[in-house]
């Protein structure tokens, strides 16, 4: 089995076919999205190939260390995370080709008008320890 992260943007990506933002969705628009994901994970957990997965909130800061006694330093010069991230999902799968079936198929979750929204979702498999050798 390996595990991968599934990272769903708010932008950054390449557009999405339904390329509507969510805040412009209709309150039954987002119910649907998000009984969608949710029906999805469930699917998953009951063969084993969910681990975890959240949404984000928009809020969000980077944050980083400033030298010995001075307070953290907040936002910077970098994109921000709270502008591109939207949520993550983890699966452990037996193939990387697994993987990309089910990327595809999150990514018809539903948005605007009910249809599926054909997003691109990032797919990153965990790192894993590098072989032992063993004389």
């Amino acid at each position: 089995m390996a595990k991968y992260l599934l990272l769903k943007h708010y932008r950054g990506a390449p557009a999405a076919v339904n390329d509507v933002p969510m805040d412009q969705w209709t309150p039954e628009e987002i119910s649907a999205h998000m009984q969608y994901m949710h029906d999805f994970a469930a699917r998953l957990e009951g063969t084993g190939e969910f681990v975890d997965g959240q949404a984000l909130a928009p809020e969000g800061v980077f944050v980083r260390y400033d030298g010995e006694g001075r307070p953290p330093v907040t936002d910077g010069p970098f994109a921000e995370t709270k502008d591109l991230i939207a949520g993550w999902m983890v699966i452990d799968v037996d193939s990387y080709e697994r993987a990309v079936e089910l990327a595809g198929e999150l990514s018809a979750a539903p948005g605007a008008g009910g249809k599926p929204i054909h997003e691109w979702l990032e797919l990153r498999p965990f790192l894993t320890a590098p072989p032992t050798v063993t004389e």
